[in-house]
């Protein structure tokens, strides 16, 4: 069996879809909090399995002796930690063949704080003796493309405190199909990928792709981190969120988001997706 955490979220939701296209249904589970949410999946004939990572004690029987697991990521910042220990303690209790993790691209290296929770848990799964693979996914193009109808909404600008750096980001999709892919054949045991998008973009070039397909142009307002964070606050997001954010673009700044390795490519088989389309597409939602 193939087991998927966390299977109703963006990124759970496609890695299922794929694994469907690859293996016979009956070789899949999804562990997820809400049964409800994961109903079609059960109608299509995979097993729905009930769990919380923030509740240890139903995990135990969240996982099978000798099954493949996926661990996605919490969403939970700040609760991830302990959220994924449980789920690691589960799964070793459990004497499964592979546990899979999405982490952050530069792992150890990564020098930011939305990557500190990733690191320790990278470190404890390593440490807990169990079959491993890290799939450390750099930035989806979602993550700005999905943002555009609120930087047009909130004046037409696009706002950053990154300083000039790139971001060699791809589609949710691809890193979806890197995890496909490691699930589905052998010879991934404890190894790390890197995994990232073939282009890497500036925020002008995303802008000045932004502009062309509006047929108006989205400016970037290079901020301070300061004004930035104030901004952020200003437009009601929570101050630590913001301080995250503004964390991100300091860590864009550094290169972290810019490494580009191929491994991404090198594991779904194919070039990685465009900046380009998932702008159409952000724009399109944009519009509805």
């Amino acid at each position: 069996m193939i087991v998927v955490t966390g299977a109703t979220g963006q990124l759970g939701r496609l890695v299922v879809e794929g694994l469907l296209n690859e293996v016979p249904v009956e070789q899949i589970a999804v562990v997820v909090r809400d049964a409800a949410k994961a109903a079609r999946f059960g109608e299509l004939g995979v097993e729905v399995r009930v769990a919380d990572y923030s509740d240890p004690a139903t995990l135990a029987d969240a996982f099978r002796e000798g099954e493949k697991v996926l661990l996605i990521s919490g969403s939970e910042v700040g609760q991830r930690v302990p959220q994924h220990k449980a789920v690691i303690d589960a799964a070793k209790d459990a004497n499964v063949a592979l546990l899979g993790y999405t982490s952050i691209l530069g792992g150890p290296a990564a020098d930011m704080e939305l990557a500190r929770e990733h690191q320790i848990t990278e470190r404890y799964l390593i440490d807990s003796g169990l079959p491993y693979v890290l799939l450390r996914n750099g930035f989806y193009h979602e993550v700005y493309t999905e943002a555009l109808g609120t930087s047009i909404a909130g004046g037409g600008v696009l706002t950053s405190s990154a300083e000039g750096a790139k971001v060699a980001s791809a589609a949710r999709a691809d890193y979806a199909a890197a995890a496909v892919a490691v699930l589905t054949a052998d010879g991934h045991e404890n190894r790390a990928y890197e995994l990232s998008g073939d282009e890497a973009w500036t925020f002008e070039e995303f802008a000045a792709e932004a502009s062309r397909q509006l047929g108006s142009e989205l400016p970037v307002n290079r901020v301070p981190a300061g004004t930035h964070r104030e901004i952020l606050v200003g437009v009601g997001l929570p101050d630590p969120v913001a301080a995250i954010v503004v964390g991100i673009d300091e860590g864009i700044s550094r290169g972290v988001l810019a490494v580009q390795t191929g491994d991404l490519a090198k594991l779904i088989g194919r070039p990685t997706t465009p900046i380009a389309p998932s702008i159409t597409e952000g724009l399109q939602a944009a519009r509805a």
